[in-house]
């Protein structure tokens, strides 16, 4: 299948991680946990000024739609097919983020505020664990102005298929909003990550009504048991929240599509209300360098069969694919060359 530019757009908050490794002693004194993804708030302030004091540092570009389609990109060796809304400021961290989009193929279309710095992400690894930190700064500040820029306009008319990061339900809901109601309307393709626990457990009440619009929902374990919690649901089953998940209210006829991820376990994929289990290839040990982006990268994958209207089937194996190459390697950076056909 030929794919026409900008069919996917991506919209979340572009954020540079400042990646380093440290001991659970450092995460136990600023209060982090192993394996989760929080909002940096004032008492975490100073954890970003010790991280460039005393720790060796790396800068990779970051964000979690914006990653997805970078690994999309990278699979689909086609640059231009996916087009990357969200906020950064004017200084040399978003000009980073824009020349690292523009390298992997990702049509970046940043909002830019001219007052507040880019935001970042402190990407703290911890042996294989990974804990985020996330302080939006102009990510925060997007509006939904910026999507009713002529412009802007025309992208959102062309792509056939949307894909929204719950962390972007903190920043800006009527963006969200809005074009889930343009998919809708259109018919197309709306998809949402559930991104982190804390969404569901905090900011139910906008992600209830971003829910009857979602024709693909994402997320991990961790994330269906917190959403599962929030919702109501009497199960702590990973496939029965699936089940649920898939059989709320939705706006169109469509069968809503459930992809749960559980690490090393099988990918959960509830198609309507038929369940379907993909086993997950297992990496050694020591081939296991980082674990910071491989749900990202796995939703790129997969993305990038979906969009060209391949088998569930053959999405989450190219999923699969995408987080095995990228958990080898430091944050989530793609290898030079990709070998999945």
């Amino acid at each position: 299948m030929s794919l026409p530019e900008n069919v996917l757009i991506g919209m979340c908050n572009p954020l540079l991680d400042i990646q380093t490794r440290v001991e659970k002693p450092f995460l136990d004194k600023w209060g982090l946990k192993e394996n989760d993804a929080i909002l940096c708030d004032d008492k975490l302030a100073g954890m970003f000024d010790e991280l460039a004091e005393n720790y060796e540092v790396e800068y990779i570009p970051g964000g979690a739609a914006q990653n997805a389609l970078r690994v999309c990109q990278w699979i689909l060796n086609n640059p231009k097919r996916s087009v990357f809304f969200g906020a950064v400021g004017s200084d040399k961290f978003g000009e980073m983020l824009r020349s690292k989009a523009q390298e992997a193929g990702v049509n970046a279309q940043y909002q830019v505020n001219e007052t507040v710095k880019t935001g970042t992400c402190a990407a703290l690894i911890n042996g294989t664990h990974r804990s985020l930190c996330a302080h939006l700064a102009a990510a925060n500040t997007f509006t939904v102005d910026h999507l009713n820029k002529a412009e802007n306009v025309r992208l959102v008319d062309d792509a056939k298929f949307y894909y929204i990061t719950g962390f972007f339900i903190t920043v800006c809901p009527p963006a969200i909003m809005q074009i889930a109601n343009h998919s809708n309307d259109h018919n197309k393709t709306f998809m949402l990550n559930l991104s982190a626990p804390f969404i569901s457990q905090f900011f139910f009440e906008p992600l209830s009504q971003i829910l009857p619009y979602v024709d693909v929902l994402f997320g991990n374990e961790d994330e269906a048991a917190a959403f599962a919690k929030a919702a109501g649901f009497d199960t702590t089953d990973v496939k029965e929240i699936a089940l649920k998940a898939a059989a709320l209210p939705k706006k169109s006829n469509r069968k809503r599509l459930i992809v749960f991820t559980q690490g090393p376990d099988p990918v959960i994929v509830v198609d309507g209300d038929s369940v379907t289990e993909f086993p997950v290839k297992r990496l050694a040990a020591e081939e296991i360098i980082d674990t910071n982006g491989a749900g990202d990268a796995f939703v790129g994958g997969f993305l990038a069969q979906f969009i060209q209207g391949k088998s569930l089937a053959e999405a989450v194996e190219c999923g699969c694919y995408a987080a095995c190459e990228i958990i080898k390697k430091q944050g989530c950076t793609v290898p030079e060359s990709c070998k999945y056909h």
